[in-house]
């Protein structure tokens, strides 16, 4: 990479040495900050079929965006007449607050033009009155590493995370000529777009990797394992259940509540009560599940009084726990120790002399999508203990089930390896993208 000729110190250690020729000025100087949305409630927002609905940016389009989205707008009640600030094309805007220091200072642009649009009220939009200054250029440097870690330090708060504006008023800008803003600009759309797309090929391999661990193991646990030669091919019988076809002529056809030993929904004990928490025994919300199904350390744990008080059950290990409700209805893991779970959550404890419990587990997971229709069916989108018991599960033999659960856990280890790969390189590329701009931005390589 090539270096500029000659540099000298640009007073600030977060940015060390820039350029000779490019000079120090402070955001507030080549433009000004104006608010978001005012005096709004809850009911101004997305009414569809009202006239005076008009589009905003949420701040979820500035936080997950370099450059505002067009498609990514919500929708609020403007009346004729009503003072509100409306954006335009070559704005910046600041995510002025946040639930975590990751978001919070973080910039955006808009480059489209959307016509009468306004920004939501957790950020600040900034105007440009300076021709002088490429606002393409202004939000690379806003975005590189320097500005980034400096907001974040700046910014304070506890359950929320703020940043004051004189903050972002003061920020110091080192740039180079409107020239050169314009071709550092132009190299590191180019550049940073090439790395997106290897960035996007990366992400969908990483959806066929989940697409075939799903497959793997929708075909094994309603087909049976695949076979090696004629002798190990099955019969097949129509399963009796419409949408999952035929199963190996041998397999039963059982109701969960005749292969259980018990299902039992969660409690939570009296929050107001703090002897019944932080003790040693796990209680599982929908938070603690994850994608590798295990559950082994829940992040709030109880005590033994909470169980004997709120007549709580303790769930032995090996148990299979599936959410019934909320945003994230339908999820699955299994308990390896014995533990118990809010009211959120079914725990299904299988009787093993009929039922391997991971066994269980996967089958349950190919018939997720069939558990969530079932339980948006009712006016309350839930999945309930008697809807639980009455749903059927297939049965090989023991010996089938565990081959079955040996295969499933050999080939997802297999797909993860591979997926872990892919995610490191995913986590290098965009490492190497916010190093990119950093250099380029604050001149330690030259690309003009």
């Amino acid at each position: 990479m090539n270096r500029y000729e000659k540099y000298k110190d640009s007073g600030f250690d977060w940015i060390g040495e820039i350029p000779e020729h490019w000079k120090s000025i402070r955001l507030k100087y080549i433009g000004y900050l104006y608010g978001g949305l005012s005096g709004k409630s809850s009911k101004d927002f997305n009414q569809s079929a009202n006239p005076d609905n008009k589009p905003f940016i949420p701040f979820t389009n500035i936080a997950n965006n370099k450059v505002i989205d067009p498609k990514q707008m919500q929708y609020v009640v403007i009346k004729k007449g009503e003072k509100q600030n409306e954006v335009e094309n070559g704005d910046l805007f600041f995510m002025m607050s946040s639930e975590n220091y990751e978001d919070v200072g973080k910039s955006t642009i808009l480059l489209d033009y959307l016509g009468e649009t306004y920004l939501n009220s957790f950020c600040k939009g900034f105007r440009f009155t300076e021709q002088e200054y490429f606002p393409t250029f202004v939000n690379y440097l806003l975005l590189s590493q320097p500005y980034r870690s400096l907001l974040q330090i700046e910014a304070n708060g506890f359950t929320r995370i703020n940043l004051k504006i004189d903050k972002v008023n003061d920020l110091a800008l080192k740039v180079p000529p409107f020239e050169e803003q314009t071709a550092i600009a132009n190299y590191l759309d180019r550049k940073t777009a090439e790395i997106d797309e290897l960035i996007n090929q990366k992400e969908q391999l990483l959806k066929l990797y989940e697409e075939e661990k799903t497959a793997i193991i929708n075909q094994a646990v309603t087909k049976g394992l695949p076979c090696k030669d004629a002798r190990t091919c099955v019969s097949f019988k129509d399963s009796g259940i419409d949408w999952l076809g035929e199963i190996p002529e041998h397999w039963e056809v059982k109701k969960l509540k005749y292969v259980t030993k018990d299902i039992i929904t969660g409690k939570t004990p009296s929050s107001s009560n703090s002897s019944y928490y932080n003790g040693d025994i796990d209680w599982f919300s929908p938070g603690d599940f994850n994608n590798n199904f295990i559950l082994n350390d829940s992040n709030r744990k109880i005590t033994k009084q909470a169980i004997s008080e709120a007549r709580m059950k303790i769930y032995p290990p090996n148990s299979v726990l599936l959410v019934g409700i909320g945003a994230t209805l339908g999820k699955l893991g299994i308990s390896i120790n014995a533990s118990t779970s809010n009211q959120q959550i079914n725990a299904i404890i299988f009787d093993e002399k009929i039922v391997n419990p991971f066994y269980g587990l996967y089958f349950l997971l190919s018939i997720k999508n069939a558990i969530i229709r079932l339980a948006n069916a009712a006016t309350l989108a839930i999945f309930n203990q008697t809807q639980t018991k009455e749903f059927e599960i297939f049965i090989p033999s023991s010996e089938e089930q565990t081959a079955i659960v040996q295969y499933i856990e050999t080939e997802t280890t297999r797909i993860n390896t591979k997926a872990k790969k892919t995610k490191k390189l995913i986590e290098l590329l965009k490492e190497y993208k916010q190093s990119l701009i950093s250099e380029v931005v604050t001149g330690k390589v030259k690309v003009m």
